[in-house]
């Protein structure tokens, strides 16, 4: 008997979740390049705030970085958490994404402080609080491994939700938090649940040929029998009828 999971995960979800996290990863250096190329700065079609030129932002503000750091900084967390979000939570991924994308700008632009904000940040911040909370909910061990891994890759993020840096924009930081720690109440209920193993799927056949019914239910009705049954009839007994 081998404890192999009874259906195996398409070996397709992993190439899209790859070829999307890797298309999305390459679209910051693409626009970083170009930056350079024409000798140009975006950093103005990112989130200003409460101004409505500024809320295209919300649109373009995550490919947009200052300087090579600044998107070294954010390249290897977005190629990562991206894949898990699309790996592992492939019904829900997409949504998950554009979530945390549009709802976190959304609310940097509205709280966030009169400057501009750009950086995919706060997409990174949105998809590791999503990773980290809707494993717990999820009550599956693989997805509960991936909150920890994400937890120990990625803890020193916790430090980005508070103003300690004046040119760090924590506010876009708290905001993508936010938004993943929303989607994972929001969804969880639609979570993967933990995959049974050859030998409980097993278990459960057995049970079911024997037990029809669930076991509290036959012996709530088995009680229900013997408390109803009808009594014996002394004198059909007596006379052998």
């Amino acid at each position: 008997m081998h404890n192999t999971p009874s259906t195996s995960i398409p070996r397709f979800r992993m190439v899209k979740a790859f070829v999307a996290s890797i298309g999305i990863t390459l679209l910051l250096w693409v626009v970083f390049g170009w930056e350079q190329f024409t000798d140009h700065s975006f950093y103005t079609w990112g989130i200003y705030p409460r101004h409505w030129q500024g809320l295209r932002g919300v649109l373009f503000s995550i490919f947009i970085h200052g300087d090579i750091n600044h998107l070294l900084s954010n390249t290897l967390p977005m190629a990562v958490l991206t894949f898990f979000t699309f790996y592992f939570y492939p019904r829900i991924g997409w949504r998950t994404f554009l979530f945390v994308w549009l709802v976190g700008g959304l609310w940097t632009w509205m709280l966030g402080r009169s400057s501009y904000h750009i950086g995919a940040s706060g997409v990174i911040y949105g998809l590791a609080a999503f990773l980290i909370f809707s494993g717990w909910f999820s009550k599956n061990f693989r997805l509960m491994a991936i909150s920890l891994l994400v937890v120990f890759l990625y803890g020193s993020l916790f430090w980005g939700l508070f103003p300690l840096q004046e040119e760090i924009s924590w506010e876009a930081h708290a905001s993508g938090a936010l938004a993943g720690v929303i989607v994972a109440v929001y969804y969880r209920n639609e979570l993967p649940s933990r995959e049974k193993y050859d030998w409980e799927l097993e278990e459960d056949d057995d049970d079911s040929d024997d037990h029809p019914y669930h076991p509290y239910t036959i012996h709530l009705n088995y009680l229900y029998k013997e408390q109803n049954k009808p009594e014996a009839d002394d004198n059909h007994l007596e006379n052998g009828k």
